[in-house]
């Protein structure tokens, strides 16, 4: 019957089409997963599943329109269903061919980075034509391909025969096939139905991307992104809301205090000052301890941080909460870790009231500032920075005669040049300040001053290494100026980075990729090698301990020179919570059981279950969803 082969042929289409494209990433990247002990080929028949769930979302609409409309209109319904398979297809065909540069990028499947900064087009299309001229045109050459096989091949998309069937017997197919479509979109018998964590059955990271199909992927993780807050995140777990913050105090030996602000309490320094110290926090961006000497990395990539370290803190255990800047910002300048959903920069109820150094140190009257090179609208900087307490923002608008600006802004080395500007006269007019700098640098395409550096051997002048070793020129510029002005003895200086570069691995939640580089130092800092394991938290925790001042703040995380210091850290990777103690580390994923493994030598090797730390990872997730929804993290 020509509505089924319609039905059927579409379905087939659809269905080749990512198949082809799950093959093409299977054999791409098979020498990563082919030594493991996972049946990596179920990837194709869990993929099956996802790719069934989509033609069949795909297929309602021509349904609908072949069954349930009057033939006397079957010129209509014959023309936009030709126009409606055509788009769908050469969409498809485009999702299909980004999945590929996307994957080599963030070696996971598109999610919803991939539509999420489409609201900044400048930004993002520069970076587009600028590093992905050769995969835009191979898309371009595939697409006017099928477009002209598919219109040059009229039966394929001749739709008008399906009307010759009597029209009450149109109708009564409708019921069926729709049926049999709701089973498709389902696909599953039991109590739920089928969702992207059908996709997640192995331990390998890699092999469940590779599963998954990128359209469902996008459009689920949109839809996550938009239901997620407020929920009551069943799909982790569940546990009373008081056990959660109880198991989160225990961890953190943070006692459980006010509240209307849970985790604020008073913490005394060590290094009590009748004149506080200034606060100057530099994040860099993407920069991995994988780059860095002096943290176990590479040589000769970043020789002003390693020669800066042997005058200050150096954390050489130190790891991110996630994966994203607002994530690194928010664990840098508040001290907290992820929340579910969107980084509390983004999320409505955290735009005023919502912890910050600022905020914290207003009523000491110091004057507060935020440095970036680009337009602070971006990641929503700009209202978060200035809706909590900061005074100033200093960003691409505000820079007079920058000596290069790039697709992100002014270079790393104007941000510094205008930040030790300010820092003087603020100074020199005996205002105490506090200021947070965020490095553009490490971006792809790689825009970077030429002739500051001597360029890394082997590899392309715009490349991740070499405008890394730019960002490391800026830090040493920043500092060696800086100590030529009476404010370095008076400042306690914090250089981290923000995460790590994409997270690159096999492993559900691959741990050595939230290895960063952090230290601090300044006037009054002593040499120090910090081997415990510890968080952005901890590093502003540690700064704040060092401006001389007893301090009442929720910071989650405690100052190096403190006993009731533990080794824990909090890492999030999209939907997925990874909850380290020591060695040990538990795993938890929606709709999945916890997991735990033993961290070892840069793996992650499955051991028994650990109840109490899987536990311990459900109530942190539960707690920093409360904290946030509840307006309790102030």
């Amino acid at each position: 019957m020509k509505l089924i082969k319609v039905l059927f042929y579409n379905f087939l289409g659809l269905v080749l089409l990512f198949f082809l494209g799950r093959l093409a990433l299977f054999l791409l990247y098979f020498d990563r997963f082919s030594q493991t002990d996972v049946n990596y080929w179920l990837s194709f028949l869990y993929g099956l599943k996802m790719d069934t769930i989509v033609a069949c979302i795909v297929l309602i609409l021509p349904l609908i329109m072949l069954t349930l409309m009057p033939a006397r209109i079957k010129i209509f319904v014959n023309k936009f269903l030709t126009v409606y398979f055509l788009t769908a297809f050469l969409f498809f065909i485009y999702i299909e061919n980004a999945t590929f540069p996307f994957f080599a990028e963030y070696d996971v499947r598109p999610n919803f980075l991939f539509v999420e900064y489409l609201k900044y087009p400048k930004e993002v299309f520069a970076m587009i034509f600028s590093q992905y001229k050769l995969e835009l045109f191979a898309a371009v050459v595939i697409m006017s391909g099928f477009a002209y096989w598919f219109i040059q091949n009229k039966k394929i998309h001749d739709y008008q025969d399906v009307f010759n069937i009597n029209h009450a017997i149109r109708v009564l197919l409708f019921f069926p096939l729709i049926f049999i479509l709701a089973i498709g979109i389902r696909s599953s018998f039991g109590h739920r139905p089928a969702n992207i964590s059908d996709a997640m059955y192995s331990s390998n990271r890699l092999v469940n991307e590779i599963t998954k199909n990128s359209f469902y992927s996008i459009a689920y993780a949109i839809y996550s992104n938009k239901k997620f807050a407020g929920q009551k995140l069943e799909k982790y777990g569940e546990m009373e809301i008081s056990e959660a913050l109880q198991r989160v105090s225990q961890q953190l030996n943070i006692p459980v205090g006010d509240k209307k602000s849970p985790f604020k309490r008073l913490e005394k320094t060590h290094f009590k000052s009748e004149k506080p110290k200034n606060l100057v926090i530099f994040i860099q961006e993407s920069l991995g301890s994988q780059f860095v000497e002096v943290t176990g990395g590479k040589k000769g990539i970043t020789p002003n941080f390693n020669r800066l370290s042997q005058d200050g803190i150096l954390f050489t255990n130190h790891f991110s909460n996630g994966t994203r800047s607002i994530r690194g910002i928010a664990g840098l300048v508040s001290g907290n870790f992820s929340i579910p959903g969107k980084g509390v920069l983004k999320r409505n109820k955290s735009q005023t009231n919502f912890f910050t150094i600022a905020s914290l140190l207003k009523p000491y009257d110091y004057y507060t500032m935020f440095f970036y090179g680009g337009e602070s609208r971006f990641d929503n900087m700009k209202s978060w920075f200035s809706g909590n307490g900061f005074d100033e923002i200093i960003d691409q608008p505000k820079f007079i005669n920058p000596e290069f600006v790039g697709t992100w802004g002014v270079s790393d080395g104007d941000l510094v040049n205008r930040a030790n500007q300010e820092f003087k006269k603020l100074y020199n007019n005996n205002q105490p300040f506090a200021a947070v700098l965020f490095s553009t640098s490490n971006h792809s395409p790689f825009d970077y001053p030429q002739g500051k550096f001597e360029l890394v051997e082997g590899v392309p002048e715009k490349s991740e290494l070499n405008t890394i070793k730019y960002a490391d020129y800026a830090i040493g510029r920043f500092i060696e100026d800086a100590r030529k002005e009476a404010y370095y003895k008076d400042t306690i200086f914090v250089i981290a980075s923000d995460h790590n570069i994409r997270v690159r691995g096999s492993d559900m939640l691959p741990v050595n990729m939230y290895h960063i580089p952090a230290m601090i130092l300044g006037g009054s800092v002593q040499t120090q090698v910090v081997p415990g394991l510890t968080t952005q938290p901890d590093v502003l925790g540690t700064a704040l301990d060092l401006i001389g001042m007893d301090l009442s703040y929720p910071v989650l995380g405690r100052s190096i020179f403190s006993d009731e210091k533990k080794d824990v850290s909090l890492m999030q990777f999209n939907d997925t919570y990874a909850y380290r103690v020591k060695d040990k580390v538990s795993v938890l994923r929606p709709d999945k059981e916890a997991l735990t493994f033993r961290y070892e030598n840069k793996k992650m090797i499955p051991v028994e279950h650990d109840l109490e730390l899987e536990k311990n990872t459900l109530a942190f997730i539960l707690t920093m969803n409360y904290l946030y929804e509840k307006q309790l993290y102030k």
